[in-house]
């Protein structure tokens, strides 16, 4: 605990503080079926405390999915509540993500942020991660019902 902030696991009975926060992310895009409680679920269960949110003054005001598939670590939907940016949350979300990884002998770990994402991007850079140049990033939607929703 940081003494105004405290990072710890994300569990199931954050969601509906967490997508709370996710509805006030600007920009955010919510997927109807994988950010969905059960989506979540499904998520947190596959990958056991490995995802964390922070808490200020016993309200989720940041949260990062984090898992791996065996080999390689994903960050997903990392925020911080607006009016709590620029305190040391994110990072400190972060590094709770990468020891976690470590411990799961995870040895490299990618993240995806739009474009128009200056904020985020500017973190990203700020705090020492790589903007790849060398490859494409490809999708393939195997389900169409998975509507993404973007916050305005």
């Amino acid at each position: 605990m940081n003494g105004q902030f405290k990072v710890r696991a994300m569990t199931q009975e954050d969601y509906d503080g967490v997508y709370a926060l996710w509805r006030t992310i600007r920009g955010f895009g919510l997927r109807s079926m994988d950010d969905s409680r059960e989506g979540v679920s499904v998520f947190l269960r596959r990958n056991p405390g490995m995802s964390v949110v922070a808490e200020k003054d016993g309200q989720i005001v940041g949260s990062i999915l984090c898992g791996h598939d065996g080999r390689r670590g994903c960050l997903y939907h990392v925020c911080v509540r607006e009016d709590c940016r620029r305190s040391g949350i994110g990072k400190a979300m972060v590094v709770h993500c990468m020891e976690a990884l470590k411990a799961e002998r995870i040895n490299k770990v990618s993240l995806i942020a739009f474009t128009r994402n200056d904020v985020g991007n500017a973190f990203w850079k700020t705090i020492g991660w790589t903007k790849r140049e060398d490859l494409n990033y490809y999708d393939f939607t195997l389900n169409e019902e998975n509507i993404t929703a973007f916050i305005q």
